[in-house]
């Protein structure tokens, strides 16, 4: 058989492959679930097409690469992400994105681009309508995966500990609550329902057209099932943006008369009683119409007095919770603020976190999500914006609103309502208008949050389907180098010759292809192996945690996120040494520890957390090591100023640096950066009570500050009673431990 009707059916099934199990893969080993998982696959996949296009390109003599209509914009984008990379605040970051995501990095970028241009090169319009029904297919999957874990029954579970309940979940995660199947989190599955749901309702009014009652059954059953799942993901962007991709794509086929008006009504209708019904049943995204729901209904009419008082008291204790959307406009103000600082070409692509820190608004500070590590914007064009500056932004706008121009001048500019048009024309149509609206509701929830793995792969494959199957892309419009003929075709069943220069070309191409995939396998190992460490670290079983550090190091040497945590736990195992007096091993491991964090920190420098792990590793170190410890904290200290140069705005880092700082002596400017703190954040407990602690201190140890006057101690032993008098009142009432404090110092 000709080989390149081999290659070319091979390529065909590992896009099929990407479409199915992509959003289906994860892993149970590794630092993150889904997403880090679902990427590499992406990386291999993308890896052995890649493999086999070159070597199509080798047999065929030529390098070819067809034409689109948004040839421009990409390259413009992908050279602006290069360009935000190499002046990146950490490339390495900018090169494989933020670690456990990934997901944003130049590399993934290109791998999202290389698919969008081997498929075009490769594949035609009945691929395209394949592939759909693949997409469709891995979602009723997921879809189906998904649903059990509303009730209690969650496939993951039993997956991890052979229990189908959901007990493998922490609080962070409660899938009876909203549902998050293979996707990883609500919000991400949300946006790849809505994706699908558009497209199904197209399918459906394509088997209304074609009179065929049992497929239109299908494709509306399957709409509703994943609307439900909609619902029980229970997000507010993935409803709002079905909500408008809906409407928008209802309006265009009424508008269009693909099919006479009267029956699309008349299936708009049928389409939204079932989802009215099944909004009845299950909850409706609107708070205010939520009570007339079913399980409202229910509840009023078996509700007693004591139940009431009972949720009543449950509404009390959540409403310390910041909502979602205060958290997003503080967010999107430190995002916009770090963009001034970097306007032209950003911080560095897949740089947020480091960036963030730098101009972190101080209100955060008063949010529920205070301490948490923003790595996204949370908006995906404020992201872009932040680490890929204006140039960024505006190549990623001119590639989405290339497509969305192209769409709607082809929709309202070609004729669809001919009674002599081909069947094959009305389900292109329906695909075409269905594929933009699915689109648009990815500009949605990326509004509303970030992008994932799939939902990227969508972003660049949905507008080529939709180029395909308008017939935009030409056979004869090509990127050519080569020699033979372009109208040249593979489809003969006889071999085709191939030199000895080409074999050696081809094998050389798949060795470079399998030492990749090599490379990506030695870092899923590492992960594994740093996953399970990091989690013995955080339980003190750094012994066990060691060796498997040391492997997730050997392994990937490059990754400073290894080196890191592996330092980390080298001061752990000297700090517990030195306890033990075990001086001579404790020094050699101190030391290892101090100069693995050395070359971390210096190669990236603007990491927030390296500094902060370096501060962790010195202050043990100074807390278990007397003859050292001067030298140790002074180590501390100057890397939580550091820390704090990052992020001046940070009340933790503040307050690190404020205990640090008193435990070097310095009393009076320990007091200085505690009062910073609690202006940063004038609820922070630990804050209070480190601070009153100072006060107390200095206003009854003469020995804190030498020379230092009656009146002074006086001062300060009023403001150690204000302290704690304030934590009394306003932090923690009934505290014994205040009010003995005070008493103290009334007495004394």
């Amino acid at each position: 058989m000709n080989l390149v009707i081999i290659i070319n059916k091979l390529m065909e099934y590992l896009f099929y492959s990407i479409f199915f199990f992509v959003p289906l893969f994860f892993l149970g080993n590794t630092s993150e679930l889904f997403e880090f998982n679902k990427l590499w696959l992406t990386f291999i996949l993308t890896i052995l097409i890649g493999m086999l296009w070159f070597s199509k390109m080798i047999i065929e003599k030529r390098l070819l690469i067809r034409k689109t209509p948004l040839d421009i914009p990409i390259v413009l984008f992908l050279v602006s992400q290069a360009i935000s990379t190499i002046f990146s605040l950490d490339s390495h970051v900018s090169l494989w994105g933020y670690y456990s995501r990934f997901n944003g990095g130049l590399l993934s970028i290109l791998a999202y681009i290389f698919l969008y241009y081997a498929f075009v090169s490769n594949l035609n319009i009945k691929h395209v309508i394949r592939s759909i029904y693949i997409i469709i297919a891995s979602g009723i999957v997921t879809v189906l995966w998904g649903l059990p874990s509303h009730f209690g029954y969650d496939m993951t579970c039993y997956v991890f500990r052979g229990t189908l309940d959901t007990s493998c979940w922490t609080d962070a995660f409660k899938p009876t609550i909203r549902i998050f199947s293979t996707l990883g989190q609500p919000a991400w599955f949300a946006a790849y329902l809505d994706v699908i749901l558009i497209i199904l309702m197209g399918f459906s009014l394509f088997y209304v057209k074609r009179r065929n009652n049992k497929l239109f059954t299908l494709f509306l059953a399957l709409s509703i099932l994943f609307y439900v799942s909609l619902i029980f993901a229970n997000t507010r962007a993935g409803n709002l943006a079905f909500y408008i991709g809906d409407i928008l794509f209802w309006i265009t086929v009424f508008y269009k008369k693909i099919i006479e008006r009267l029956v699309v009504f008349k299936y708009f209708v049928i389409f939204h009683v079932a989802f009215v019904i099944c909004n009845f049943f299950f909850g409706f995204p609107i708070s205010s119409l939520e009570k007339y729901t079913f399980p409202e209904i229910q509840k009023q009419l078996i509700v007693y007095a004591a139940e009431d008082t009972e949720n009543k008291n449950a509404e009390k204790e959540t409403g310390g919770i910041t909502d979602s959307s205060d958290i997003r406009l503080v967010v999107w103000r430190g995002a916009i603020e770090a963009w001034k600082a970097n306007p032209i070409f950003g911080t560095g692509v897949e740089t947020f976190a480091f960036a963030y820190y730098k101009y972190r608004p101080v209100e955060h500070n008063l949010t529920s999500e205070w301490d948490f590590l923003y790595n996204k914007a949370h908006n995906e064009y404020l992201n872009y914006l932040t680490t890929t500056g204006l140039v960024g932004i505006i190549t990623y706008f001119s590639f989405i609103f290339g497509f969305i121009i192209i769409s709607i001048s082809y929709i309202f500019r070609v004729k669809t309502n001919s009674k002599n048009e081909e069947v094959d024309r009305v389900k292109y149509n329906l695909l075409i208008i269905s594929i933009l609206f699915s689109f648009v509701t990815i500009l949605i929830t990326n509004f509303f949050g970030f992008s994932v793995v799939i939902i990227n792969i969508f972003l660049f494959i949905l507008p080529l389907f939709s180029f395909i199957l308008m017939g935009r892309i030409k056979p004869d419009r090509n990127y050519v180098l080569g020699s033979v003929n372009t109208k040249q075709k593979y489809n003969k069943m006889d071999d085709v010759d191939i030199g000895l220069y080409q074999w050696i070309l081809i094998v050389l191409v798949g060795l470079i292809g399998l030492y990749m995939i090599f490379g990506l396998f030695r870092y899923w190992y590492a992960d594994a192996q740093y996953a399970l460490g990091y989690n013995l670290d955080r339980t003190n079983n750094y012994e066990q945690a060691l060796p498997l550090l040391q492997d997730a190091s050997n392994t990937m040497p490059s990754e400073p996120v290894y080196l890191d945590e592996l330092a980390v736990n080298l001061g752990a195992l000297a700090g517990a040494l030195y306890l033990q007096n075990d001086k001579p091993t404790a020094d050699a491991l101190a030391k290892n520890a101090i100069e693995l964090d050395n070359k971390v920190i210096e190669n990236h420098p603007n990491n927030v957390i390296f500094w902060k792990n370096r501060l962790r590793i010195f202050y043990i170190l100074a807390n278990s090591s007397n003859e050292n410890q001067a030298i140790f904290l002074r180590e501390g200290l100057a890397a939580i100023q550091k820390a704090s140069d990052l992020a001046p705005t940070d009340a933790k880092i503040a307050y690190n640096l404020g205990v640090v700082t008193s435990d070097t002596g310095n009393l009076e400017e320990a007091v200085r950066i505690l009062e910073r703190t609690i202006n940063l954040k004038p609820n922070y407990y630990d804050a209070y009570v480190a601070l009153g602690k100072i006060y107390q201190e200095l206003a009854t140890n003469e020995d804190a500050v030498p020379n230092s006057s009656e009146e002074r101690r006086k001062i300060w032993n009023q403001k150690a009673i204000e302290t704690y008098e304030f934590i009394l009142k306003n932090l923690s009432p009934n505290n014994p431990e205040m009010e003995k404090a005070i008493k103290d110092l009334q007495e004394g």
